[in-house]
Order: structure tokens, then sequence, then C-alpha cells
């Protein structure tokens, strides 16, 4: 049964429109609105299910009989909009709008349609004539899905969010009608305003009440998708299972594809979409990205033109192509198509903030800040432009150190800890790659070091997570993680400083226009070049990965770093990335890994290119993998790598039962771990002893503090095996780049014995992982006042200064002391402060008296830890 033709609308609230027909009508009217709901809700059930076409035929065969129903014409022009018909559904719309002149909804509706077809500016009437509708009769708009679209309009006019949040979405969840509009609103505000975690709450309220939802669904992957991409990817897979033609949802995953480099799996994705619409323009605009990507200049034309088929200047076309492109790193060519989009509609916020992002990136800093001044000015609830000035400001306050290639940024104190030490390290990467490499840069590379990680994440991703990154390159700007900033985890700066300078060449060669991949590749293959304790090595979680069938296949690695199943798979990720650039230096010589790069800033494909220069995918996938298995199986070749099966893993609870499994087993790689590490944790040193040497001789080259190396010392220590300890701790400090117990063992020892140099390569090794405290610069002040290298000792004395000093008398003595052995006047100010400090401090009066007696300097013996002797 259907309602009668006479009854106006379906809803409670057209119902209250219509009270004049008068009182009679009453009853059959709320008899016949349940029968009427319950068609609405079939079409609506269509509609969410993805059954596009047939819920606009239901939609227009009921509108057909009664053309005045707001509902039904909701639900058609909805519906013809949804595939695409923007002609027919303006034309429905612009009829319905005559007729319903009170009808808030459909004017909400009406400003899409009305965008979709070019007609900005009566699509901005629709705005207007909502605000003047619900201002006149408030009284008239009180139902859930009203003040939803009451709520939108005030945002798109530019009310306060707060207050659309809390006063008219909070009021709306408490009104009668829908829920499912303000849960909606509610998260693409939050993901408007980038509050991901704010969106996520929001979605996920929705979901318990509406789990069938696709849209909830798909508004809580956009939620996830900055930070949780294996939870955005499943929030996708149920919108899909849901509704396999949802478009947005559709959208989204061809995006992660492009991403990963999946370009077929994309075009796929996009197909599916254009078959719902065949005229979004989102989705022609993903399909301009990938022939951009792809070197293909006609069939981006004819995409971005296709996208542009009914809005000529449509701002999100341009805006989305130009992301895309600036996540992959061409932030010159993401710019110039933002400033397109600005160019369309210069009120377009989301172009403006990403293209103060570009310029930023770029190093085109003094325009890049204003823009986003002018976006947090227009939208305070930005939190990513909010982030930015916040950020601004901090920056501020850092300290600029310069030469003729770079632009250093610090904090005051870390710069003068360290920062001449940066300079001095970035200009040898630079002299040394840029001759390997073949390039000449012309620009100086801007460097900013930060000592809070969330300053760091905000001005790498525009958001104060980090997802585990040390150091990020934009071609002329790098920006990392100072040591200061990640407490307890220890790196070694001055190899992510070198990894980052390896993506300033690689992407000037390249012109930004390679895969991640093989970016990451080369850089932690240069990594290991320069130093053979650097970047990632082989290991043997690593060897088990590579020999257990878990290597990427090369022509798509660059998804390994898109959905890593875990940290381990991402860092895996980076070491087979490195493995195959040094499988191609190996095979096919260093030239044509330039040759390579070279093509790749032409435009050209990256798997045809190795192709053309190397060999045909498949057979170069093949020799990788029998190479990379080739050098897992070399790893420690005594060493038995078998771990145990289920059945002695479950016989453990049993002592018996593994000490027989391990028996079988003396060259195990598990079981001599584990009986070192009992034997170690019991402090039976001398049994601990020869396991951990037979483990050492048979795999010497496993490092970190849990390493047979670094346990073998322990015990020699725990003996007395001074000698001894000292041999291993050498061997340990020679193949780890951040062993800070190891180097801090070995300065003492060293010091002990007057072994000056090695005490300077400790110092030297430690401050490479933690310029930051005090330790290391009182050994390499000492040690290089020993050997005659009194600027390096004055060096170090001038860093003390810089940190907390137990005896800040003292610490200006001694350097001053150095000083006037330099015949430096300024030696002068800092024997006064020490005795400002310490008035009766004979050695430093005795200094004083000698600077003005204008005697020669004379030596002042030093104790073992870098104290003045009267």
């Amino acid at each position: 049964m259907r309602c009668p033709h006479w009854v106006s609308g379906c809803t409670p609230f057209a119902a209250r429109r219509n009270w004049r027909a008068g009182v009679f009508l009453g009853a059959f009217v709320l008899a016949a609105m349940p029968l009427c709901a319950a068609e609405i809700e079939e079409a609506r059930a269509l509609f969410l299910s993805g059954r596009y076409q047939e819920c606009v035929a239901t939609a227009a065969a009921e509108f057909k009989q009664r053309s005045y129903s707001e509902q039904w014409r909701l639900m058609l022009v909805e519906g013809l909009w949804t595939v695409g018909r923007y002609t027919e559904a303006r034309a429905v719309i612009t009829n319905a709008l005559a007729q319903e002149t009170s009808s808030i909804r459909l004017r909400l509706l009406a400003r899409d349609v009305f965008r979709s077809t070019g007609e900005v500016s009566r699509a901005d009437d629709m705005v207007r004539e909502i605000i003047e509708l619900v201002l006149s009769r408030p009284w008239a708009y009180r139902d859930g899905p009203d003040l939803v679209v009451a709520g939108r309009a005030a945002l798109l006019i530019g009310r306060d969010p707060k207050y659309v949040m809390d006063r008219i979405y909070a009021l709306a969840k408490k009104a009668e009608g829908s829920q499912r509009e303000v849960y909606l609103a509610t998260g693409d505000l939050a993901l408007e305003k980038h509050d991901f975690a704010l969106a996520a709450k929001a979605f996920q309220e929705g979901l318990k009440k509406l789990p069938n939802d696709p849209d909830l669904h798909f508004g809580l992957s956009r939620a996830y998708a900055p930070s949780e991409p294996a939870l955005m990817l499943a929030s996708l897979e149920a919108a899909l299972k849901l509704n396999s033609n949802h478009v947005a949802s559709l959208l989204l995953l061809a995006d992660h594809l492009i991403d990963a480099e999946d370009y077929a799996g994309a075009e796929k994705l996009l197909g599916q979409a254009r078959a719902v619409n065949p005229w979004h323009p989102e989705a022609w605009a993903y399909r301009a990205v990938i022939a951009h990507l792809q070197n293909q200049p006609p069939n981006e034309q004819t995409a971005r033109q296709t996208a542009l088929k009914f809005c000529t200047n449509n701002p999100a076309v341009p805006h989305l192509i130009g992301l895309k492109l600036s996540q992959k790193y061409r932030f010159a060519e993401g710019a110039a198509l933002q400033r397109e989009a600005l160019k369309f509609d210069r009120r377009f916020l989301p172009a403006k903030a990403q293209l103060a992002q570009d310029l930023l990136r770029l190093g085109d800093e003094a325009e890049g800040w204003r823009l986003a001044e002018e976006v947090h000015d227009a939208d305070g609830y930005d939190v990513n432009a909010l982030n930015l000035v916040t950020l601004r400001d901090t920056m501020a306050k850092y300290r600029t150190l310069t030469n003729e290639h770079f632009v250093l940024r610090m904090s005051p104190h870390e710069a003068a800890l360290y920062g001449a030490q940066a300079l001095k390290l970035l200009e040898t990467a630079r002299g040394r790659l840029s001759a390997k490499y073949g390039l000449e840069l012309t620009q100086p590379v801007l460097i900013e070091v930060f000592a809070d990680q969330k300053d760091f994440a905000v001005r790498t991703f525009g958001m104060p997570e980090n997802h585990g990154f040390l150091g990020v390159c934009f071609g002329p700007v790098v920006t990392a993680n100072s040591p200061a900033s990640r407490p307890g985890h220890h790196f070694n700066w001055q190899a992510v400083l070198w990894h980052e300078f390896t993506h300033v060449v690689t992407l000037h060669l390249t012109r930004n226009k390679m895969p991640r991949w093989l970016s990451e590749g080369i850089s932690v293959y240069e990594e290991r070049q320069a130093n053979p304790t650097w970047g990632e090595r082989l290991n043997p979680r690593y060897r088990e990965m590579v020999l257990g069938d878990e290597l990427t296949p090369v022509s798509k690695l660059s998804g390994a770093f898109l959905t890593p199943r875990s940290e381990l798979h991402l860092q895996f990720a980076y070491y087979q990335s490195s493995l195959v650039v040094q499988f191609l230096v190996e095979r096919f010589g260093f030239g044509k890994l330039k040759a390579i790069l070279r093509q790749l800033g032409e435009g050209a494909e990256i798997n045809q290119v190795i192709a053309q220069h190397t060999a045909p995918m498949a057979t170069l996938e093949t020799e990788f993998t029998a190479y990379a298995q080739r050098i897992a199986q070399q790893m420690a070749p005594g060493l038995d790598f078998e771990k145990p099966g289920l059945k002695a893993r479950r016989a453990e609870a049993s002592e018996e039962s593994w000490e027989e499994w391990a028996k079988a087993r003396p060259t195990n790689f598990w079981v001599l771990t584990r009986q070192a590490k009992e034997l170690v944790d019991e402090k039976k040193w001398a049994e601990a002893r020869p396991v951990l040497e037979k483990l050492m001789s048979l795999y010497p080259g496993d490092t970190g503090p849990d390493s047979a190396c670094a346990l073998l010392a322990e015990a020699h220590r725990a003996l007395g095996e001074t000698n001894a300890e000292r041999q291993v701790l050498a061997q340990l400090a020679a193949r780890d780049s951040d062993a800070l117990d190891a180097y801090q063992r070995l300065m003492e020892l060293c010091a002990s014995t007057g072994d000056w140099p090695s005490v300077v390569q400790s110092a030297r090794s430690y401050l490479a992982v933690n310029p930051l405290v005090a330790l290391p610069y009182r050994f390499l002040a000492e040690a290089s006042e020993a050997l005659g290298q009194l600027q390096a000792a004055i060096n170090a004395r001038r860093a003390l200064l810089q940190l907390d000093q137990p005896n800040p008398a003292e610490a200006h003595f001694n350097l001053a002391r150095l000083l006037h052995r330099m015949g430096d006047p300024t030696a002068r100010r800092h024997v006064l402060q020490a005795l400002e400090e310490a008035p009766r401090y004979r050695a430093a009066l005795r200094l004083l008296l000698e600077m003005n007696s204008n005697a020669p300097p004379r030596e002042a013996r030093v104790s073992a830890t870098g104290e003045a002797q009267p």
C-alpha cells in the first residue's frame, strides 16, 4: 500500500508542516506514515547497499505519483547525483525548490548538485537561503536531520565549529529523527579540522548503533588513514562488504594503491567507481594522477578534462592531483596545481593549506609560513594550521648555522654542542656523494634538526604523530630528530644525516621521480658504504625472513613500506631495498644504477627502466632472490638456526625434554643463546664464558646489548679479565654504531692505560650517538690534550660549559688554561669566571698571576678525570 497522493510528506516534520490540511486528516496521516516510511526505508536500503539504479527507478516511480513528496524528491535527486546524472538531478532539484520553499534539506542537496554543474553562485545562494529559513522559523527545524543541515550550513558561512559541534550537533543527537546524519556530520567536521581521534570516536559511536552503515565505516577509514593504514583497510573492507559500489571507499582504496605504486590495481578500482558514476570528478582526477606518474601526458590531459566536464572551475580536481603528486615528493608540480586550484576558488582552504606545506618543503619559507598563517586566520580550528603556526614560533628561537652549501637549524643548546660537527659531516657527505653520482647542487640545502619529536612530526607530516621516522628528505629540505627527541632510544645521528643527504642527491638526480624503495635502498646502501657500522644489516630474524619466503617482489617493493605487518617488517623493507641496490651494483655495475636514476628523472617508469638497463623484471627478481638467500645462508655458516618446532616449544615446560632437543644441536644459535643468557642471569660467569666465546667465534657479526659479544665482555669484567674485556669491547665497537655502554667502558679502560688515541676514537663514537652529556667530552678533552691536540681539547672544554657541571669553577679554569697555552686572550675571562665561582681557587689564582706577568704559559698536570692538579 502506498501513501495517498494528497499527503505531501512522510516524515513527522512534513506532517507538522501540513497541519492546516485539517484535524480530521490527522488520524489518517499518522496511520499512513509508517507504510510510507517503510517504503522510503526500502529505497534507502537499496541506496546504502549500492543498488543505485534500482533506487533511482523506485524513487522516480514514486515521485511520478507524488511529485510533491519531499522524501522521494530527496531520494531521487541523491540517486541521480550519485550515478552521475547531474543534468537530470539539476532539473528535478530546480523544480523541487520552486515547490518546497521551506525545505532546508532540499537546499543543502541542491548546493551539492549546483556545485557539480559549476553553478557556484547558485550553490552559495542555497546556503544563504538555509540560514534565512532557520533564522526566520527556528521552531520548524528542530528534528535531528534538519538540525544537522542547519549545522552544516552554519559551517559553510564560517560559523564557529565548536559552537556547531557543542550546540547544534549535540542538540541534534537528542532530537527526534535518525541519528545517522549527526554521527556523519560530527565525524566529517572533525576530519575537516584534521582531528582524527575525534573523528574516529564519532564514527565508532555511530557504528555501535548502525553497524551495517557503509558510510560510517568509510568515515572511520578516513579517520584511520593518516596513522593506522591496517585499520583503514579493515574499515574499507567492511564498507565494501556492505556496498561493493561504494564509490568513496573505492576511491580511497585506489588512493592507497597509488601510494603503493600498484597502478594497475588502482586503475581497476577506478574503473569500478566510474561504472557507478562515469563522470565522478575524483575518479578522473586519480586517473590523471596515474597518467602523470606514468609519464602519459595525453591520457593525463583527457582525464583532467573529463574531471572538469560539468564544473570547469572545480578546485577539488587540481587540488587532489597536486596532493597526490606532493605525496610522491613532487612538491614543485604539486604546488603549481594548488595555485591552479586557488585560481578557481581563492577561498578553497585545502589548496592553500597544501600549498603552504609544499612551499615549506621546497624551502620557500616566507610564502609558506605566510600561507599557513592565512589558513589559521581563516580557520582557527584546523589542527594542521594551528600546529604549523605554533611550530613557526618555536623555530623562531632556533639558531641557524650556515656555510656555502648548507643552512642548518637547531636549538641553540644543541647547535653549541655539535652544530659544527654536523656541518662538517654534511660537507663530507656532499663532497663524496655529489662526485660519486655526478651531481652538482646549485642551491644550499636546508637541514632542520628538532629536539622535540612532535615538532619534527608537525614540520614533516603536519601532525604531531611520528611514525618512527628519524629523518625525512623532501629534496632541498631535510628534517631530522635530534638525539634529545627520543629519550631512551639511541640512534646514530651522523648515520641519519648521511642517509638523508643521500636522499638529497638521488631526489635531485631524478627530480623527485623515484619510487620510495629505490630512494630508501640507495640511502641505506650508502650508509654502509660510508661506515660499515651504519645502516640495516643482516641478522638472525632477517635471515629467517629471507629464507622463509618473506621477500617482497622487487616490482612491488614500495608497497612493503606502506602497510607493513609490524615495525620489524618495515625495517626489513629498508634492508631488502638496500640489498636490491647492492645486488644491482654488484651484478650490473654502479654505472647502470646512475643510468636508471637519470632516466627516472625523465619520467620513465621504474620497472621498465630497470629491465632496460639490467634484465627483464621476472629474471631480475629470480636472480635477486637467489642472491639474497645466498647471503643469508653465508651468515654464520657454522651455526644452526633451526628453531624449536611446536613439540619442542611445548616441551620447554619440561626441562628434560628441552635439554634432550638442545643436546642434539650443539651449534644451534637459539640453544647457545638461551644457555648463555641463563648462565649470565645466574652470574655463573666462568661457565658462561666458553658458551659466549663459542657463539662469538661462530657469529662475530652479532651486535646489540644482548649479543654474545656484549655478554662476553660483561663476563670478562666480572672475572677481572680486563685485557680480554677490552679486546672484546673493541670488536663490538667496530661493528655497532650505537653501543654506548661499550664506548663508555672503552674510554675508561683506555684512559687508565694512557691509550689516548683509543680514548679519542671511543669518545667520538659516543658523541655520534649522544652529544648531549658531559662524560664523552671530559674524556675527549683529556685525551686530546695528552696528544697535543689543543684545539680539539678546547672544543671539548667549551662543550662542557654548555652542560650542567658539578664544578663550574674547574670547568672555566680548564678551558682558560688551554686558551692561555694557545695565546687566546679570552683565557682571562674564563679564569676570572672560575675565580668568581671559587675565589680561593689556587690554581686559577696562579694562572691569573701568570697572565698578568706575561710569563710564558706553563703546563698544569691533569688527572685521569681531566681535573687540574696544583
